[in-house]
């Protein structure tokens, strides 16, 4: 199966499936709609959630008034009345949870499907619409189009960023752990790498300056406090390579430069430039 010019293998197909469609799900709900539902439900606050969890229903997302949660297995939802499965997907949607498509969106794909929201169940993810659903919002990656020059140029700077490229991770991993791995920071790019670390690593491995067309610029993305948002490296030639978010499938791409800039750009966001260091 190939998604967004990425070759996923079976394995991480299944994962993919073994996500989207777990034996039990989150379902975000007010207090009030909690004691009108009747659902037996915790505090959200109390919720302790994988990385996984974490990115599928979009746990940063949910808004703060749907404070409390349920857990329905697979049967819990089967009991329940059309009309009450309708209502929580209705709410979920509202309060900004992710893994509630709608279902027109895959008529071509699973005829028969009901066209309004719905949960995704292991029969439903085919291949097809497993590469649907991850390709949904990514950028095709242009790994095949970079020269054999340019990998080697970029090799002493960047050992481990030809490997990286036009792969997805296991589950964890962001746009910092991708740029340190690619600089040969032993699986960082299996990690959930904050600023504080990543800070740290700047600080060591990079210098001020560095121009787009030379390999082993960090572009550094930064809020106006200063605050580190993003980052990519530019692989020379005229190519640049990021995660370009947090999420499991969003993958390691590689992009013209300034293409990848200009995907970037965020309202009250500066892009600065440095040169990496060799390790």
């Amino acid at each position: 199966m190939d998604v967004l010019n990425i070759r996923v293998p079976a394995s991480l197909a299944a994962q993919w499936r073994a996500w989207l469609a777990p034996p039990r799900q989150p379902f975000f709900l007010t207090a009030g709609e909690e004691e009108r539902l009747g659902f037996p439900c915790l505090p959200r606050v109390e919720a302790a959630w994988t990385e996984v969890e974490r990115d599928t229903f979009t746990v940063w997302r949910i808004t703060q008034e749907a404070d409390r949660v349920t857990w329905l297995t697979w049967n819990d939802w089967d009991a329940l009345s059309p009309s009450v499965q309708r209502e929580l997907l209705r709410l979920q949607v509202r309060h900004g949870r992710g893994n509630v498509p709608l279902g027109r969106h895959y008529a071509d794909l699973l005829p028969g499907l009901p066209a309004e929201r719905l949960l995704w169940r292991p029969e439903h993810l085919t291949p097809e619409v497993l590469a649907r659903i991850v390709a949904a919002d990514g950028q095709a990656c242009q790994r095949a189009q970079v020269p054999q020059r340019v990998w080697e140029q970029a090799a002493p700077v960047l050992p481990r960023v030809r490997e990286l490229a036009g792969t997805f991770s296991d589950g964890v991993g962001n746009c910092f752990g991708a740029v340190m791995g690619a600089a040969g920071v032993a699986d960082a790019e299996g990690q959930w790498v904050v600023r504080e670390p990543f800070e740290a690593f700047l600080r060591e491995r990079a210098r001020p300056g560095g121009r787009d067309d030379a390999p082993g610029t960090l572009l550094v993305w930064r809020s106006a406090a200063g605050s580190v948002q993003h980052a990519a490296l530019t692989l020379g030639g005229g190519w640049a390579f990021e995660k370009p978010a947090q999420t499991w499938w969003t993958p390691r791409v590689v992009l013209p430069v300034r293409q990848l800039i200009k995907a970037n750009r965020a309202p009250g966001q500066r892009l600065g430039r440095s040169v990496l260091n060799p390790a």
